[in-house]
């Protein structure tokens, strides 16, 4: 079941661990004043979003939102977009245009990617940002305005300010408040959330199978939020029926999964998934339970059971067996060491 999403502007979130739910608590506070807010984290980790929540908590969110990423644009478009231009300005400029200042008035602007920002125009800025009004580009009547400043930055910020890359008296008005938005990896209660609900908006009716969103859980995510989203994408063209399961996840995802500890991959997770699709399978191995058997006996009469059953293939029996490909192996490989014989098991 997923947890209730919320939105910010239009972008979900889903707010299950601890570290997210007191970021966003922080947002909520820091809203309610004006100072200005630099939201720093790793790419794809929600910063944007963190962005969108603040002039959501805040008196300005009836106002209006807008944003810019000074890394998409060349830096003259960067001076056109932020401050605007008057007809005649430039080549091309054939009527007057409002900058971002402008259209932001009473409202907030959201600078995204700001370490990115040319050294010429960080000086412009930080004239701006300290209240002093400007001309368009070609104008000759100073604008006021009425703008609150949240800047976010994948980068190091302080290391680019002594590497003399960065302003430091910028960086100082920028950061009147400093928050960081923690990486995926650090939150691994809101992996399987957040795939849930990638999942049912590009493909409702459909879930993922128990292992596939511990295999989820399992990855570090070097991509974060976004990567995830990709990957929830690529498993709904990839994968064959209702369901999602380790084989439709990516290599990389399937090799973390493998690497779990031998107790995430037991006998009785393996049953329930067989008893849901292969109900004959299930009952066969039923008669193996009362005997008090060891745990490890029991879940390889499953698994060679399930190879009788697939005539050995390796591929189909891992998808039914709700595992990867590569941790059956890894036991089949365990079962021959010990002298058990894996004949059925054939290499796919």
């Amino acid at each position: 079941m997923i947890p209730s999403a919320h939105s910010f502007l239009g972008m979900s979130a889903i707010l299950c661990s601890r570290p997210i739910r007191d970021l966003f608590g922080k947002l909520e506070r820091i809203a309610k004043s004006n100072f200005a807010v630099l939201i720093l984290g790793e790419s794809g980790s929600g910063k944007e979003l963190a962005a969108r929540a603040l002039h959501h908590f805040s008196p300005r969110a009836s106002k209006p939102w807008v944003d810019l990423n000074c890394a998409a644009l060349p830096e003259q478009l960067i001076e056109s977009e932020l401050f605007g231009y008057e007809r005649g300005a430039f080549s091309g400029a054939d009527s007057s245009k409002p900058g971002l200042f402008e259209l932001a008035h009473g409202g907030t602007l959201f600078l995204d990617e700001i370490g990115d920002l040319d050294l010429r125009l960080q000086t412009k800025l930080l004239r701006v940002l300290d209240g002093v009004p400007f001309f368009r580009l070609g104008g000759t009547k100073k604008v006021n305005f009425d703008v609150r400043i949240v800047a976010a930055s994948n980068r190091d910020l302080a290391a680019l300010v002594r590497e003399g890359k960065f302003r430091e008296d910028l960086y100082h008005r920028l950061a009147q408040v400093s928050v960081t938005v923690p990486p995926l990896r650090e939150r691994p209660e809101d992996i399987a959330p957040l795939a849930s609900l990638f999942l049912e908006q590009h493909a409702q009716g459909r879930q993922f199978t128990t292992d596939a969103l511990r295999a989820l859980e399992a990855y570090p995510w070097p991509g974060n939020v976004r990567e995830l989203r990709n990957v929830v994408v690529q498993s709904i063209l990839l994968s064959g029926g209702d369901e999602i399961c380790t084989l439709d996840l990516p290599e990389p995802i399937q090799d973390a999964y493998s690497r779990l500890p031998a107790e995430e991959c037991d006998l009785k997770r393996l049953y329930a998934a067989v008893h849901a699709e292969q109900p004959a399978i299930a009952a066969e191995a039923e008669a193996i339970f009362p005997h008090g058997a060891m745990l490890e006996n029991m879940e390889r009469q499953l698994i060679l059971q399930v190879l009788r059953q697939t005539s050995g293939h390796q591929e189909r029996a891992s998808r039914l067996l709700g595992i990867s490909r590569r941790t059956l192996s890894r036991k089949l490989r365990l079962y021959e060491q010990e002298g058990g014989g894996t004949t059925l098991a054939d290499e796919d």
